[in-house]
């Protein structure tokens, strides 16, 4: 839901009514992972996608439907299940898809009571402002539970802060509250399932807790035309990208337009002077080693998701030489993705920019690298599942 906040906030805004469906859950081969969203207001206009394609239509009928009655409703769709909806997925993947009316354009209700409905929608509208200004924030959603309690909302904000409440026992807000946060820390959105103790109103409580972060960094050190290439590519894989070059007369606006950042200065001193998180990708495209060996000394020892360096295998080895002069061992340099991509036989600073990009999703995904065609491995991996990162709260 997140993922389209912008759009809704603008809806809110003017005051329309419209109804949300989220993808809570995903098996098998389903082409979209939690927090995917689809949206349509109360004149039927659409934005977003949970499925690719397979069971959009489906899904706009169960949004047109919240909006007329009100009440939120859990779908599962899906090509082998006998008691999935009547429109399965094409791709042999489960889905289960909540669908949530969010009331933007009417008054308090009769006798100053603020029905559960409306403290959601209020919820909602809160986050998805967030999100749209751009700020760090998770909201958590009831997915399984008690009756009644479907859809009820809770907003975490990265200064500890929350709003909003499930309405259960306060240990249940406490909970959510304690679980929002350590995602949130990880900029990851999940499923978390509250045991019947934790949630102490009887029964179990699964929730989806969607996290808003700013975009990831790209930083790009070499003011190069592979590195224009590059910038275009991650930009439309949202992330916000510097170009820094210590020469002003290559690191310019004209030469980077689609960079949200251009910066002259040494590439070391630049990268000392920035705070980074386990997201952000470091590529260097310099290929010159009194740019590059201070740098990646730097890089190589900082807690960044990739580090990728440009350059013949040749220059890749005096590269390693020159590192391990300068102090890095062997588990360090093993960090180093250099050549730099994937092998696409790219040429073109544009074939290039894509290359590197594909390895990046690979990382960052879990991918391979190898085609799926013949292959026997997943189509869509989930790094995080595997680390064992997703749990269960007692």
């Amino acid at each position: 839901m997140l993922d389209i906040a912008e759009e809704l906030h603008r809806w809110a805004r003017q005051g329309r009514d419209f109804a949300v469906a989220t993808v809570v859950a995903a098996d098998g081969s389903a082409p979209r992972q939690p927090g995917a969203a689809l949206a349509v207001d109360a004149d039927g206009t659409a934005v977003g996608s949970v499925s690719g394609g397979c069971v959009e239509g489906a899904v706009y009928e169960l949004c047109q439907e919240a909006l007329r009655t009100g009440e939120p409703a859990l779908e599962r769709f899906g090509y082998r299940d006998e008691d999935a909806f009547a429109v399965g997925l094409t791709c042999g993947g489960t889905i289960d898809v909540l669908v949530t009316p969010v009331r933007c354009g009417g008054g308090p209700a009769a006798g100053g009571a603020v029905p559960a409905a409306d403290r959601t929608a209020g919820t909602l509208t809160a986050a998805l402002a967030a999100a749209a200004r751009g700020e760090t924030a998770a909201v958590a959603r009831i997915v399984r539970g008690p009756a009644g309690f479907l859809g009820r909302a809770l907003l975490v904000r990265a200064d500890g802060g929350h709003s909003g409440t499930l309405g259960g026992p306060p240990a249940l807000d406490a909970t959510a509250v304690e679980e929002a946060r350590a995602l949130l820390d990880a900029g990851r959105t999940a499923t978390v399932e509250i045991g019947a103790d934790g949630a102490q109103c009887g029964e179990p409580v699964v929730l989806l807790v969607e996290t808003s972060v700013p975009a990831p960094r790209m930083i790009v050190f070499g003011a190069i035309d592979f590195a224009a290439a590059l910038a275009k590519v991650a930009k439309f894989l949202g992330y916000h990208v510097t170009v820094c070059d210590a020469r002003p007369v290559f690191a310019t606006r004209s030469r980077f337009p689609d960079a949200d950042e251009i910066v002259v200065d040494w590439p070391h001193r630049y990268l000392d002077s920035q705070e980074l998180d386990a997201r952000t990708v470091l590529c260097v495209l310099t290929h010159d080693a009194k740019f590059d060996v201070p740098l990646l000394v730097r890089a190589l020892r900082l807690p960044v998701a990739y580090v990728g360096a440009m350059g013949s295998r040749r220059t890749h080895l005096d590269r390693l030489d020159r590192l391990r002069e300068a102090g890095l061992g062997e588990r360090e340099l093993h960090r180093l993705r250099s050549p730099i991509g994937l092998d696409l036989g790219a040429r073109t600073p544009e074939e290039t920019a894509l290359s590197i990009a594909a390895e990046i999703v690979a990382d960052r995904r879990g991918g391979t690298g190898t085609p799926l065609t013949g292959a026997h491995t997943p189509i869509h991996h989930d790094p995080a599942r595997r680390a064992g990162r997703i749990g269960s709260v007692a």
